[in-house]
């Protein structure tokens, strides 16, 4: 049997079709070009249509998207593609997919399942993907079964509070993403940009992004090496809160911005050890991400998989 896989992003989307056994038997990468609304959901039908037409069997479908699925109306939710406010996605895959079962999900949630499916979290039925790109987000797997939230919105972490006083900035991004995602990098790093008038380094007020930032503290800037200590702090106290919340086996760290900042793990480690319940920390694992930026992609593969053969 077949599984197709979809895993829409803000600038692109990806499609594979996978084996039962995780093997990618074809894939294709489609880049959205600014596409919004409707437009985006016939990019994704074409897609599923394509692959049916295909010689390939498929059995079952499963979409991760850049937001909130809600389940209970096949709707989606998606910040970053206007016109995505309560989009009827489901709807419209089935009107190209027929009987063929579709599951749609997060990415946040996809990315854990891919990673204890084929990649870093194989095992772990406790286990936690810290994602940290654009925004940040967390799936979060508790005794082997996703935790959602009431209306499908658990795991929305960058709204963790790990600062005072509130900052009205906070409001549409949250105290933690707005510091310590790569805009929130960005939106540091321009800060003390503006309040260092004798900085003469690399970093351009215009055009500073987290990659500049990454870059430029690896040769010691000083504006970049305030705003990665910073972002040290908030990840670690992040990873503390987690610890203590859940007992993780396994936090996987991925996203965007880990990535390059993978050799910050250490660091963050022994941020999270003075913030957290001692004994798990003592025992959770710290990994950067096994699948990279195909995590979504197999997580949204394995969830239809379990649903196909144990719903």
């Amino acid at each position: 049997m077949a599984v197709l896989a979809i895993d829409l992003g803000g600038t692109k989307m990806a499609a594979a079709v996978f084996t039962k056994d995780g093997h990618v038997m074809q894939r294709a990468t489609h880049l959205l070009e600014k596409r919004t609304g409707k437009a985006v959901g016939a990019m994704i039908s074409d897609a599923v249509r394509q692959v049916l037409e295909g010689t390939e069997k498929i059995e079952t479908i499963g979409i991760a998207v850049p937001g909130i699925s809600r389940r209970q109306h096949g709707t989606v939710w998606a910040p970053n593609i206007p016109g995505w406010e309560d989009y009827p996605l489901l709807e419209e895959v089935r009107a190209v997919a027929g009987e063929i079962p579709i599951h749609i999900e997060s990415d946040r949630s996809c990315y854990i399942l891919g990673e204890t499916w084929q990649g870093n979290a194989q095992g772990c039925e406790d286990a936690v993907y810290l994602s940290v790109g654009t925004g940040i987000g967390a799936g979060i797997l508790s005794g082997g079964h996703l935790i959602r939230g009431a209306a499908d919105i658990g795991g929305a972490i960058g709204w963790l509070a790990l600062d005072r006083p509130f900052q009205s900035s906070y409001i549409s991004s949250g105290c933690f993403e707005s510091q310590a995602s790569g805009e929130g990098m960005a939106k540091v790093a321009l800060q003390l940009l503006s309040a260092d008038a004798d900085y003469d380094g690399e970093l351009k007020k215009s055009t500073v992004n987290a990659a500049d930032v990454l870059e430029a503290y690896s040769r010691n800037d000083r504006i970049a090496v305030k705003v990665i200590r910073q972002c040290i702090e908030l990840w670690g106290m992040a990873t503390a809160n987690l610890v203590s919340l859940f007992n993780p086996d396994r936090i996987i760290f991925g996203g965007g911005v880990f990535g390059p900042a993978t050799r910050f793990l250490p660091d963050i480690a022994a941020e999270a050890a003075q913030w957290a319940q001692p004994i798990s920390m003592r025992q959770v694992k710290l990994s950067a991400s096994g699948l990279g930026n195909d995590a979504g992609l197999y997580g949204a593969a394995y969830l239809a998989l379990q649903r196909r053969f144990h719903a």
